[in-house]
């Protein structure tokens, strides 16, 4: 039963992480929809892990073909280069304000934002911001032109993903969108926007509940990582390929339909 519900927990993951209708939302509703306890916070931020390293995969040569085209010393190189000065910039604000709720009201956190009520009225609300962003003039800003300002205003918005049903895909691209980015662009630097900041809060949860974990079995979770790293692939693939051509208009749809099936459920 151990393995089934880390499987479970790694395919929702892997599949809702990428697309914009909230992992950490599914993670939840579907757990309880299948019998299965709800994986909570922390569990949910290390099962997150795979979604990580599915982004380093996907984006490898990416990386590699950066690293290749500089002459320097591979710090120097990290310091140096313009995108992941980008990123970092990115994720002060949700390492900020994640970190405050943290630190000053955890509960408030676990009994309130992750309530079913609480998602459901989030998933409305970012249908509606989804689909302003949808609706938002055809953008020229790109990764290789977009500013510091750009990417930490994406990054504010980023912030928000903490609370469950928000979606950090579905914030940070639906941002972008409405600044003037284009749509592949967009979903590229949201995603590697996620890095450290699914990374961060992985960390930060583990540390934070250690002795939780005993009473998880190592291969159980091993195998949940695998699931999510695989399923996460899939994820990304599918949706970079499907906004180009189609933008958000289904995933709109599919968040209100989730959201007012909540609430006739509660």
């Amino acid at each position: 039963m151990e393995y089934f519900e880390f499987i479970l927990y790694g395919l929702i993951q892997g599949l809702t992480e990428f697309i914009p209708i909230s992992s950490t939302a599914h993670l939840k509703v579907i757990s309880l929809l299948f019998g299965i306890d709800d994986p909570g916070p922390s569990v949910s931020a290390i099962i997150q892990l795979g979604s990580v390293f599915a982004i380093f995969w996907y984006f490898r040569n990416d990386f590699f073909k950066l690293r290749s085209q500089s002459s320097k010393k591979i710090l120097d190189y990290l310091l140096h280069s313009r995108l992941l000065r980008s990123i970092l910039t990115g994720t002060i604000p949700i390492v900020l304000f994640g970190g405050s709720i943290k630190l000053f009201i955890p509960k408030f956190y676990d009994e309130t934002l992750r309530s079913n009520l609480s998602i459901a009225l989030v998933s409305l609300l970012m249908a509606l911001f989804m689909y302003i962003a949808e609706r938002s003039k055809k953008g020229s800003i790109n990764l290789k032109n977009h500013s510091y300002s750009e990417s930490f205003l994406i990054g504010l918005f980023q912030a928000f993903a903490i609370v469950p049903g928000v979606s950090r895909s579905g914030i940070t691209i639906s941002t972008a969108l409405v600044s003037g980015w284009e749509k592949t662009d967009a979903a590229k630097f949201s995603f590697l926007l996620g890095m450290p900041a699914i990374s961060l809060a992985a960390i930060v949860e583990f540390i934070s509940s250690f002795t939780e974990f005993s009473s998880f079995s190592f291969f159980p979770l091993i195998i949940g990582l695998i699931t999510t790293f695989i399923s996460s692939l899939l994820a990304i693939d599918f949706f970079l390929k499907y906004l180009t051509s189609n933008g958000l208009k289904l995933f709109i749809v599919y968040r209100v339909v989730f959201g007012v099936v909540i609430i006739l459920n509660l």
